[in-house]
């Protein structure tokens, strides 16, 4: 079933401008605008670019959804099939399915929201022509690793979107941001490299590097040995921009320092990456190879889940002076753990949680990143303490709608049922419970009971950080005990209208007239004041959500509730194509 019926080769032309259209925006960004498009402003005249071809490219990835044939979604569509380098048999083979699509319309809408986001609150850096440029050259990038079906396309694409990350966070991002970038590129080229090795090990052992051959082959061309050293290669590189744990150390950095839209992005669809090459090349062109270090994948998942959470806590609490974006990456490594965990049961339950949990995760963690940016821009921080402590009501009092968004990301992200959060990680969890033939049930059902353990400790995190960051540290403005050493000076208990009692060290004149007490702002902490002084500001009232920070985060919210009200939309895509895959090729 197609909503709309649209002919093969427009289908073609649309992926194919999905996949090359950003570059070519890439490169107009670059030049002079022409006369009648420059506006007043240059850099607004850049950053509007930005937005026409991000646009065009999420309506075509939308149109390519609504053309899709939903009746088939385990049959690749959209299919372009054409010889590249022939000594080597490398060919420009584009297609979609059921598996990919989704992540395609994800990647599309996230970079239109983010630049549609930097039009209106530009980075604080060097000219936006180069910032426009190198979000679309990752735009690019990231569309064609989902898109390519020939392994080394796969890793160019892979590879193409570490340097204009590397940028973004190095020019754009905030304090720490030079280290912080060159740890993200050395781990995920160190990683690649290994990952290089081992794509090439499988295309030149089983004959071709065509990923629709070798999953239909199922590993039948490889030997064991052969699949044991290739999944150990691939899967080195895979986790590392996953991240699993314990490679994931650049994650946090990369992600504190970035700029809001680099966060965005990284966390989103940089991350889906990793997983879905695990899905998409290993389980099955190896599945031999898969099936016997899945339960090493499962332990070292469940593990992140615990290391993520605890670590969230550790930041959480008071006094720490943890940094929220901080939080929130450490959080994307347990989130990520579940994903992974899903895709060592080899069941068709398992990896259908993990890729739900991944459109789950690029939707409220894409959330949860522009929210805390939108924080820090306000308050020019993102310390916990400095949140909570030194701002009276917090959100909560002081940007009502504000508080309200992140308080709901931050339950969609702990797993509330009916939201996107909840089913990947009940349908991974069950995947474990029963994993495929040949793996092991009771280390599994382990793995289950400590994921499932941290699970509360994703609720117990987020929801110190809701208390805090929105309610503030107080309730109640603190009450001072009245100075017993004046017995002419009523209580405070006595006199409901007295002046507040004095700072201690500071004289009483005898016969003054106490003032009459101010007024407190309603969710503001006041301190007491000596009599004659002047009175402290209360706590300023904060900009609430703006339109265009609606405008960017709205689709992200309406996506988390119709993915947890309606999962059916998204499992009736992937459901197929993983029972196809890992089937062998058979529907």
């Amino acid at each position: 079933m197609t909503v709309i019926d649209i002919s093969p080769s427009v289908m073609q032309f649309l992926l194919a401008f999905i996949v090359v259209g950003p570059l070519l925006g890439a490169v107009a960004a670059l030049l002079p605008a022409p006369p009648g498009l420059k506006g007043r402003n240059p850099d607004q005249a850049v950053l509007r670019h930005g937005v026409t071809v991000t646009g065009a490219v999420l309506i075509a990835a939308i149109v390519l959804a609504v053309g899709f044939d939903h009746d088939h979604p385990a049959t690749m569509q959209a299919t372009t099939d054409i010889s590249w380098i022939p000594a080597l048999d490398v060919r420009i083979h584009l297609g979609i399915d059921g598996i990919s699509l989704p992540l395609l319309v994800l990647t599309a809408l996230l970079t239109f929201l983010c630049a549609l986001y930097s039009y209106f609150k530009p980075p604080a850096g060097p000219s936006p022509k180069a910032f426009v440029a190198l979000v679309l050259v990752l735009e690019s990038g990231t569309l064609a690793t989902f898109a390519v079906l020939d392994l080394l396309l796969f890793f160019l694409a892979f590879e193409m979107v570490l340097i204009p990350m590397y940028f973004l966070i190095n020019r754009w991002g905030g304090d720490q941001r030079q280290a912080a970038a060159w740890k993200f590129i050395l781990y995920t080229l160190l990683g690649s490299v290994v990952m290089l090795l081992g794509l090439l090990l499988v295309g030149l052992k089983s004959g071709t590097f065509d990923m629709v051959a070798l999953a239909t082959d199922n590993g039948r061309g490889l030997t064991t040995s052969v699949q044991i050293i290739a999944v150990l290669a691939i899967g080195i590189g895979l986790a590392v921009k996953t991240p699993m744990w314990p490679l994931h150390s650049w994650l946090p950095d990369a992600h504190t320092a970035a700029p809001t839209v680099g966060s965005v992005l990284l966390a989103g669809v940089l991350l889906k990456m990793g997983t879905y090459g695990f899905v998409r090349i290993l389980l099955p062109a190896a599945p031999d190879g898969m099936r016997t270090f899945a339960p090493y994948l499962a332990a070292f998942a469940v593990v992140g889940i615990v290391y993520g959470s605890l670590a969230c806590l550790a930041l959480a609490r008071t006094g720490a002076k943890g940094d929220l974006k901080r939080l929130i990456a450490y959080s994307s490594v347990g989130h990520m753990g579940f994903v992974l965990l899903g895709i060592a049961t080899m069941t068709p339950t398992g990896v259908n949680g993990a890729l739900f949990a991944n459109i789950a995760h690029g939707l409220i963690t894409g959330l949860l990143f522009f929210l805390v940016g939108a924080v820090k821009d306000r308050y020019g921080t993102a310390d916990l303490d400095t949140l909570a402590g030194a701002t009276g009501a917090a959100l909560y009092g002081r940007a009502p709608r504000l508080g309200a968004l992140l308080a709901f990301a931050a339950v969609a992200s702990l797993g509330l049922p009916g939201l996107a959060g909840f089913w990947g990680e009940m349908l991974t969890l069950f995947g474990a419970y029963s994993p495929a033939e040949g793996l092991s049930r009771p280390a599994f059902r382990t793995f289950m009971a400590v994921g499932a353990f941290g699970t509360l400790l994703t609720a117990a995190y987020m929801l110190i950080v809701v208390r805090r960051v929105c309610m503030g540290e107080h309730a109640l403005p603190a009450r001072t005990t009245p100075d017993t050493s004046a017995p002419s000076a009523p209580s405070a208990a006595s006199a409901p209208d007295a002046q507040p009692p004095a700072t201690p060290g500071t004289p009483q004149t005898a016969g003054t007239t106490p003032a009459p007490a101010a007024t407190p702002t309603p969710g503001t902490l006041q301190a007491p004041t000596t009599p004659g002084a002047p009175q402290a500001p209360p706590a300023p009232q904060l900009a609430d959500v703006q339109p265009y920070e609606a405008a960017a985060w709205t689709p992200l919210v309406a996506l988390t509730v119709l993915a947890g009200l309606w999962p059916a939309v998204l499992l009736g895509l992937t459901d197929p194509a993983v029972q196809k895959l890992l089937s062998g090729g058979k529907s």
